[in-house]
């Protein structure tokens, strides 16, 4: 999961920690330099508002029990924090986890001083803090699905009383056995919950006694029992991790692809403790061309290519000569997400199911013309999409073919007269079917891959008589509007966190409205397909169901998915064990520089 979503600016600095960084064998930190593409949002599990580089820096700082095996392919979980992989009952209702003695959280004054054991009540703490009204999380409906026994009804208690969250109280759903020993049981079966178990954004433990401590602050303050712990944060700027004393710094373990690259990786990691660096600068920079010229000037160890710079530094996904001069180095290869547009199903002009708001939607999709969005936005770094579900996940199939990469302006026209949009005064713009002006409000951001988004869809749409006007604004004013209902248009990527690919057909189930289902999507059929799948463990019988979901999706078109990226990573020379993984957002510590 983009999973979606980056967030919220201020100029202060935020004071985090006083503890010198450690020092490297040349008497200096070793510092990895690393960008952020947008804004950090609150470093707090259920605030995350489904950041994909918020969930990075989590994962630098907090521990789930498992974690994906960073060299094997295809993806395998091993243990992290947990003593071993979990039991789980074979009806996939019950999952059992037992996690290792002996590891420590991060100090803060929170802990008086004393080391902090992380305990199994802290992983049942910190799924129970999802379901406080308090947070409000956007990512609740991650756990709501898979029904874990009580505590949907923990939370409307709390809600219908106005009362506090009441953490002490047990549920079936969630249960502390012993020090080290945890369970969840499930009203359904969960095949795939699993993965959930291997992301700190959503099962990384913290500690009540720091929540309790920072209370409507705990957003600036993440402690966790990760490699890494925040000392400096300039919102909208800069942040800095360094080293966590309190780390236990186990080696690589796993179970390397046969693959020369991942063997060279696996034999230099063999032994050694980690994370490899002390530190790590992350940089705040929006606009690709500052962030671009950072990394030529060396200032960056590794960036994704900008869109706007595709051509130049990657053409005919080729390293360009001049970069292969300089020593940096190429990782090219599909992403597992989607880019796309929602259209908010409960606005007048865009929104709900009768035949003509489908109809528009189809023909405003129709128009999009997506080779040029790919040339323009992604420098020719994407292919088009067939449907919401992304590479290298279940239901994704290559061979599937829809409407959803159609470009036929001619089409859209068609189906725009057929209903009744027509152009009644002779200005070269059409109206609604009641003869009302008919004008699409695009929301877009304020960097210029979205000026250059905003470009395509104005020649898009003025090619089928459509007018369009562009709402600008910041990412976190975006976000508490899509949240709203607010927006008529909008878009923004997923990106796969686990090989699950039903993830990507929940962004239309209804119950989703608000979370994850930006569009407000509601159809019936839709919603029946989307949980007799989440119940079917993988093969035929599922992958079968959510064939059905795609071409309801592309028949109702709530999402015009517009292409899967082709990951373009630049390395400056010095970077080494980088491999990219297809859902890991916990890598950082595995990476190394030598002679920066």
């Amino acid at each position: 999961m983009l999973r979606r979503r980056d967030l919220i600016a201020s100029a202060a600095a935020v004071p985090i920690g006083s503890a010198a960084a450690p020092q490297s064998a040349a008497g200096g930190p070793k510092t990895l330099h690393l960008a952020l593409a947008a804004t950090e949002t609150q470093l707090d599990p259920p605030q995350t508002e489904s950041s994909r580089y918020t969930f990075q820096l989590l994962a630098c700082i907090l521990e789930a029990p498992l974690r994906f095996d960073y060299l094997a392919r295809p993806p395998r979980l091993q243990p992290a924090t947990a003593a071993a992989m979990p039991e789980i009952t074979p009806d996939s209702k019950q999952i059992t986890l037992r996690i290792r003695p002996g590891i420590l959280f991060s100090d803060d004054p929170a802990f008086g001083g004393k080391p902090r054991e992380l305990t199994a009540a802290d992983y049942v703490y910190s799924i129970k803090r999802f379901y406080d009204p308090r947070w409000n999380s956007s990512d609740l409906y991650l756990f709501e699905e898979s029904k874990l026994l009580g505590l949907s009804e923990l939370r409307r208690a709390a809600i219908a009383t106005r009362k506090p969250f009441d953490y002490d109280r047990e549920v079936e759903g969630a249960q502390v056995l012993d020090r080290y020993t945890f369970r969840l049981r499930f009203a359904e079966p969960v095949p795939r919950f699993i993965y959930n178990l291997a992301h700190p954004y959503l099962t990384g433990a913290v500690a009540r006694e720091v929540v309790e401590r920072y209370g409507n602050d705990i957003g600036t303050h993440p402690v966790g029992t990760g490699p890494f712990r925040l000392t400096t944060w300039r919102r909208g700027s800069r942040l800095v991790l360094e080293r966590s004393p309190s780390f236990r710094g186990d080696p690589y373990s796993g179970e390397p692809a046969d693959d020369p690259l991942a063997q060279a990786i696996a034999r230099r990691l063999a032994g050694r403790r980690l994370p490899c660096v002390d530190r790590i600068e992350f940089q705040i920079i929006e606009e690709q061309q500052p962030m671009w010229l950072s990394f030529l000037g060396g200032q960056l160890d590794t960036i994704e290519v900008p869109g706007s710079f595709g051509t130049l530094a990657v053409p005919n996904g080729q390293l360009a000569p001049f970069l292969r001069k300089k020593g940096i180095r190429l990782d090219l290869s599909q992403a597992a997400d989607m880019s796309m547009s929602f259209f908010n199903g409960d606005d007048r002009i865009v929104g709900g199911n009768a035949p003509e708001k489908v109809a528009l939607r189809r023909a405003i999709a129709l128009a999009h013309d997506g080779a040029q969005w790919i040339r323009l936005v992604r420098g020719g770094l994407a292919v088009p999409a067939q449907s919401v579900v992304v590479p290298f996940t279940s239901g994704f199939d290559e061979a599937y073919r829809s409407e959803m990469s159609e470009h036929d302006p001619a089409k859209a026209r068609a189906l725009l007269d057929l209903y009744g949009y027509l152009d009644r005064d002779g200005d070269g713009w059409r109206e609604l079917p009641d003869g009302r002006p008919l004008t699409l409000r695009i929301a877009a951001l304020q960097n210029q891959a979205a000026r250059d988004g905003n470009e395509v869809w104005y020649r898009s749409l003025k090619r089928i008589g459509v007018r369009v006007e562009f709402e600008i604004a910041g990412w976190a004013e975006m976000l508490k509007r899509s949240r709203a209902g607010a927006l008529q248009i909008w878009g923004y990527a997923w990106s796969a966190a686990s090989p699950d690919g039903g993830f990507f057909l929940g962004i239309a189930y209804g119950p989703n409205a608000n979370e994850s289902n930006d569009a407000r999507f509601a159809l019936p059929a839709f919603d029946r397909l989307y949980e007799r799948q989440r119940r079917l463990p993988d093969g035929p019988e599922r992958i079968a169901l959510m064939h059905e979901a795609k071409n309801l999706l592309v028949a109702y078109m709530p999402y015009k998915v517009h292409g899967h990226r082709l990951q373009a990573d630049l390395l400056q020379p010095w970077l080494l064990n980088y491999w990219r993984h297809p859902f890991m957002r916990d890598i950082y510590h595995y990476l190394d520089v030598e002679g920066r």
